[in-house]
């Protein structure tokens, strides 16, 4: 028998009647990988789930911990999703540019983890923006942010790239490490505790499966090489993982994400630029559009330096987005509840005319 607080399981209430509790640890297409006290299982799910489930993001993620219907001969049952203590999402375009996106999905990556390892290499496609942008939805998710910049062996002198992130994130840790020489492995023992979860994020290419394969102490990912013109990767998880380490502490590995678009990031975005915020309400208007108006805080801050050009262009960056998408996926969300309200009467006007 499996102890499932090894995967972190906290049981907040008993499972019903000819259920077990599981964690997913792997999911392609349809079908999950669940670790139950019995071990690993195939399950999909039930088929009331897609009648139950609002929402995209009520369907269940790796990471997730779920009550299922258990056959030991055969396929089980997804029949229930338990609350999640934390979330990462990004927007999804479905495929499409923005401009030409009608609506705007919110896509699960991970869920329930205590720290987001958000990995990027010092190498030619280091870049501050991107990592700002992961550091958003992280603070947004429910997770504990950790910066791993990978790869200094291959750089003689990374402190420049060192000080560029601790001065855009001085809060965060900021971790430099070697995969190939094992330089720096030892400052992630703190958050590789039996029980915690991590996730990796990044783009391909910056080490993530190197990272994995170190920490795991055998090759469980297959490493592909870069671009030495770019330095970029080629995709090397092509689905979403969870894995155990010896230490006992578990990692989800995702796909490499080139853009990640923001989803319902307001408060990762309040949480990330407090400092610009907090300028707001120093105005003499309090509906100063901090742009010309006289008496505005930020005009202020960016003429005498205590606001930096490039800081508030990336707040107002991640604003406009943040929005753009929220007004893309509310529409849908609102379609959705009005048509749920409407099949609702309809049924309930049914059910009168039967007695």
């Amino acid at each position: 028998m499996i102890d499932l607080k090894q995967y972190g399981y906290i049981e907040a209430e008993s499972a019903p009647i000819g259920l077990i509790p599981g964690r997913i640890t792997e999911l392609q297409r349809d079908q999950y990988t669940v670790i139950t006290e019995h071990g690993e299982v195939t399950a999909v799910l039930k088929g009331s789930f897609y009648h139950n489930a609002e929402h995209r993001d009520e369907f269940p993620c790796v990471g997730d911990y779920v009550f299922l219907q258990y056959n030991d001969s055969g396929v089980s049952r997804i029949v229930r999703l338990l609350p999640r203590r934390s979330k990462f999402s990004r927007a999804d375009y479905s495929g499409h540019a923005a401009a030409y996106a009608k609506t705007i999905l919110e896509q699960v990556v991970a869920t329930n983890f205590d720290y987001v390892f958000i990995v990027s290499s010092l190498n030619w496609d280091f870049n501050v923006s991107r990592i700002m942008r992961y550091l958003t939805q992280t603070r947004q998710s429910g997770g504990q942010p950790v910066i791993i910049l990978t790869k200094a062996d291959l750089t003689p002198d990374y402190s420049a790239q060192l000080a560029e992130v601790q001065h855009i994130a001085p809060d965060v840790p900021v971790l430099a490490v070697s995969s190939h020489s094992g330089s720096g492995l030892d400052s992630l023992s703190e958050y590789l505790q039996p029980g915690k979860t991590i996730v990796f994020l990044g783009m391909s290419g910056v080490g993530k499966s190197s990272l994995l394969n170190a920490l795991a102490n055998q090759e469980v990912m297959t490493v592909k090489g870069i671009r030495e013109a770019d330095s970029r990767g080629r995709h090397t998880t092509t689905h979403r993982q969870l894995f155990m380490l010896p230490s006992g502490a578990m990692v989800i590995d995702t796909p490499g994400m080139r853009e990640l678009g923001l989803f319902g990031a307001e408060e990762g975005i309040r949480a990330g630029f407090s400092d610009v915020e907090e300028l707001f309400t120093q105005c003499r208007f309090t509906d100063c559009q901090h742009n010309a108006e006289p008496g505005c805080a930020v005009v202020e801050a960016l003429a005498d330096g205590s606001l930096e050009q490039e800081r508030w262009d990336r707040y107002l960056v991640q604003k406009r987005e943040n929005k753009f998408v929220d007004d893309k996926s509310g529409y849908l969300r609102e379609k959705r509840t009005l048509q749920k309200s409407i099949a609702m009467y309809q049924k309930s006007k049914k059910g009168g005319r039967k007695k």
